[in-house]
């Protein structure tokens, strides 16, 4: 009598069906109290397709004057992007100084500082465009301070728990010997988590070239307000062009801050 042997255990494929059943049901809930109809949408694809493949294919190519105007959207973007992030860097590391229990010279106020940079990080960086928006108007004012929020939220927590990393025994020998605060966060601090720090800056950094875009389509400019521009002026030849050379430059980014980072890992 031959016995099965089972590759995965009754228990773990039991549990596997009930997470796939659970997806299923609250798929059939959402589609049911949205109206919304996959079969619907599958029926229209092909609209979908035929506006993309008529309108939005091939790329044209834009006049002389028009490039100028999308190089320039491009470098601020970058611009936007690098500057946001860079400042979000260095507000991150002096606050997550007093958000890190082990480090902060007033433990109980660590829990403030992650709630807060929590509360900042909850909110999408497009709300916070829209809700910038009303007080400063178009401009790329509104896009660095939309992304610079964000950034700064997320670096924040991210620096926390990579201080937290550290071991506790050299900052613990330096207090022994009567070091300051400013002495232990530049002798022990800083060069066990200069690393991480980095790759966290680098990573925001690639999301918020992303994001940039995003937030300037909104008003908040760069290669973003340019494109909603001719998206809005039907010109979708050129609309096509735009989007090509956006990903052309997230892939590039991606590219540099990862193969920074797999340096920084060796």
């Amino acid at each position: 009598m031959r016995t099965r042997i089972l590759l995965v255990p009754k228990k773990t494929r039991r549990m596997y069906t009930a997470f796939i059943a659970v997806i299923i049901a609250l798929f059939v809930i959402s589609t049911l109290s949205t109206d919304f109809d996959a079969f619907t949408l599958i029926g229209k694809s092909n609209a979908i397709w035929q506006f993309i493949s008529e309108d939005f294919i091939p790329p044209k190519l834009p006049s002389e004057s028009k490039v100028y105007d999308i190089f320039e959207g491009v470098l601020v973007t970058l611009a936007l992007a690098m500057s946001s992030t860079t400042l979000a860097a260095i507000l991150a590391f002096f606050t997550a100084l007093f958000g890190s229990e082990q480090v902060s010279p007033y433990p109980f106020a660590a829990r403030f500082v992650r709630s807060f940079a929590t509360f900042l990080r909850n909110i999408p960086t497009l709300v916070w465009a829209f809700i910038l928006f009303s007080s400063l108007g178009i401009g790329t004012g509104v896009g660095f301070a939309a992304l610079l929020i964000t950034s700064y939220a997320f670096m924040c927590r991210a620096f926390i728990e990579t201080m937290e990393d550290v071991s506790d025994d050299c900052c613990e020998s330096l207090m022994a010997v009567g070091a300051s605060f400013p002495q232990r966060v530049f002798q022990a601090i800083v060069p066990s988590c200069v690393i991480g720090f980095i790759s966290w800056y680098l990573y925001c950094l690639e999301v918020n070239i992303r994001a940039s875009t995003i937030v300037g389509m909104v008003g908040g400019g760069g290669i973003g307000l340019v494109l909603f521009s001719y998206i809005k002026t039907f010109q979708y030849g050129i609309s096509c062009s735009i989007i090509m050379v956006i990903a052309v430059m997230v892939i590039a980014v991606d590219q540099i801050t990862g193969a920074i980072r797999r340096e920084l890992s060796k």
